[in-house]
């Protein structure tokens, strides 16, 4: 998404470092814009304005809630308004769940509002 991310990450037995690990995206993806020449622009703390401070995560309790959140996570671009169809989002896991047989290509897709287009 331009503006966030959503992600589901498989840990370790015995890990839950996700603080740790978010420090670590961050700081290599924030390096290697800068070092692209992107501009960034440093809060009064001296950390850069291309991040927020918080996150929040969710330990996925079974295979339900899997799906349930990767569904959500799939249709969040539609939900957001940047696309008409889950599969026209590029940046998206879904599909390759669609390669993989997984998900239909027109999953989530309402075909009454389609045949009117």
């Amino acid at each position: 998404m331009p503006d966030h991310l959503h992600c589901v990450w498989t840990l370790p037995s015995g890990d839950a470092d996700f603080s740790g690990r978010w420090r670590a995206i961050k700081t290599h993806f924030t390096l290697a814009c800068r070092k692209a020449g992107v501009p960034l622009r440093e809060d009064g703390r001296g950390a850069y304005d291309l991040w927020q401070r918080r996150f929040w995560e969710h330990t996925i309790r079974d295979e339900r809630d899997f799906e349930n959140h990767v569904s959500y996570i799939h249709y969040n671009p539609v939900k957001n308004g940047h696309v008409a169809r889950v599969a026209d989002w590029p940046h998206s896991s879904f599909n390759r769940y669609v390669k993989l047989g997984m998900l239909p290509m027109d999953w989530a897709v309402d075909t009454a509002v389609d045949a009117n287009e």
